[in-house]
């Protein structure tokens, strides 16, 4: 399979740059993996192709404020540091990525806040845009967290072109956002709204949920034409014994499992053995999903709609088919749906 493959005409006004009205009430497209029949729904209608006991799959992660201003010492240039992850809690260590990464060495001195009220040393350069910083913060912890994510910023990605807005803290999360880790919302939960799920609980779907936290990875563009030669980045994943009763229980009695989303869907089908069972697991998945790929653990996956070329894409195409999830894209271009993270969702039975 090739990376050429993924390439389709998108124009850039079909890429979402703000959420919809209602989180359910996006447009929704079903697409039926045997018969290859496309419809065409309001997300809210998802109720009536799953029944009691059929159980959805949902990554509980939780976006934090991940992008920071700041000013570089002495000359003060503004300079964009997207924290990644938490290093050392005590000697607060982040590494994180900087624009543009070619002003900063090791030694520069960072500063954030109107009054410069956050500064950092740069202690390590460990890829050509990463680094390694130190936040110079003498106070409890509890107090540089609230500070340091005071300054941050809802990280929405790239193809979001706007300015961020009030709203965006709150609809670039999922209402059953948990375990703080992610620097990029898993976005086919977003759809889901209380008043949905309380349906749902309703006519008896039983709810299930893992924990990826989602990094910049997923953005990464895919430079080699052999999707066999192109490396994932790892993300952090836990699977509890709750989810794998559910999910095995569920499978034993035939009950269809819906993945909501590509991060579920690789953290499924990260942890499941050779006889199809799912099993608990707390550490890091690279696994890249393209076709042709054997799923083990779900009958059925919502993904919004994805931009070329991208891995989310092809795990797409696997679930799907490739033939018929081409077609289906197209489709979704001929009828202006909206794609990217705010977009409009796919669903796959």
């Amino acid at each position: 399979m090739k990376l050429s493959k993924f390439r389709y005409k998108l124009p850039p006004e079909l890429i979402a740059q703000h959420p919809s009205a209602n989180r359910d009430e996006c447009r929704l497209m079903v697409l039926n993996r045997k018969t290859g029949e496309v419809e065409h729904k309001v997300f809210k209608d998802i109720i009536d192709y799953f029944d009691e006991k059929d159980v959805f799959v949902f990554n509980d992660t939780k976006v934090f404020p991940a992008r920071l201003y700041g000013n570089k010492e002495k000359t003060g240039a503004e300079i964009e540091v997207f924290l990644l992850r938490e290093l050392n809690r005590d000697l607060r260590i982040w590494d994180v990525l900087v624009d543009p990464a070619r002003k900063i060495r090791i030694g520069n001195k960072l500063y954030f806040g109107e009054d410069d009220s956050l500064v950092a040393e740069v202690i390590d350069n460990t890829t050509s845009r990463g680094r390694t910083l130190r936040f110079l913060f003498d106070g409890e912890y509890d107090e540089f967290k609230k500070l340091l994510y005071g300054l941050g910023e809802t990280p929405l990605p790239r193809s979001i072109t706007r300015k961020v807005e009030v709203e965006d803290a709150e609809r670039y999360q999922t209402i059953f956002a948990r375990h703080e880790g992610a620097v990029a919302a898993p976005t086919a939960g977003l759809h889901f709204s209380r008043e949905l799920m309380k349906r749902m609980e309703i006519k008896g779907i039983d709810f299930a949920y893992i924990t990826l936290h989602v990094g910049l990875g997923n953005f990464r563009e895919v430079d080699v034409e052999d999707l066999t030669k192109h490396k994932m980045d790892s993300e952090q994943i836990i699977v509890g014994a709750d989810t794998v009763n559910i999910v095995n229980e569920a499978k034993d009695e035939r009950h269809k499992i819906c993945a909501v989303g590509t991060t579920v869907m690789r953290t499924l089908e990260s942890c499941v053995t050779t006889k199809g069972r799912l099993t608990e697991y707390e550490g890091w998945t690279n696994k890249f999903i393209f076709p042709p790929y054997d799923f083990s653990v779900p009958d059925a996956f919502i993904s919004n709609f994805h931009l070329p070329y991208s891995t989310l894409l092809m795990m797409v195409a696997a679930f799907g088919g490739y033939e018929q999830v081409m077609k289906a894209y197209d489709a979704a271009v001929k009828e202006k749906y909206q794609f990217g993270t705010y977009g409009d969702a796919l669903l796959i039975i």
